[in-house]
């Protein structure tokens, strides 16, 4: 390799590791929605170096186990089930050393509630919601997509699953 050919190498070297060593010092950029109290936001961006955790959907569990199977006595109310189900994440992420500040987007699986005249409960789920993501002690929001549906499990209204990050 010639000299010029060596410092031209050198060159594009440097200038790709000033490209490089930026990235590292990002961090996860959130744009908030068009509603500022919304708990989520529109879209959320995670630049190199972090580390993405998929976490399965994790649904409430029975709130009386010894109520009929998929009684509403069972499992309770969306405001209840939703509770529980994010209780349930929170501990997971707990243990892979995350908390709900990592969460970069979420799917939250609802099913019509016979308490709510057999429509989705949207505003209870979503004040459990805002009990967790977009308060003082925890600023940050997710980006969510809210899908209606029918789960597997007689009675079960909510099932949520996330995705967090963490350098």
């Amino acid at each position: 390799m010639t000299s010029s050919r060596k410092f031209a190498f050198l060159g594009m070297a440097l200038t790709l590791c000033a490209f490089a060593a930026p990235a590292g010092a990002q961090s996860v950029s959130r744009l908030p929605s068009a509603n500022a109290n919304s708990p989520i936001v529109s879209a959320v961006t995670v630049p190199p170096g972090y580390t993405t955790y998929y976490i399965s959907g994790t649904p409430a569990g029975p709130k009386d186990p010894n109520a009929p199977e998929g009684s509403p006595g069972r499992w309770g109310d969306t405001t209840q089930q939703t509770a529980d189900s994010l209780n349930k994440l929170e501990a997971t992420l707990k243990q892979l050393g995350l908390t709900f500040g990592d969460v970069v987007k979420a799917t939250v699986f609802i099913v019509a509630d016979p308490t709510n005249g057999g429509k989705i409960n949207f505003p209870a789920m979503n004040a459990e919601w805002s009990k967790r993501f977009g308060t003082a002690a925890q600023p940050n929001k997710p980006a969510r997509s809210t899908v209606e549906v029918k789960l597997a499990t007689p009675g079960a209204l909510i099932e949520i699953e996330m995705i967090a990050v963490r350098k």
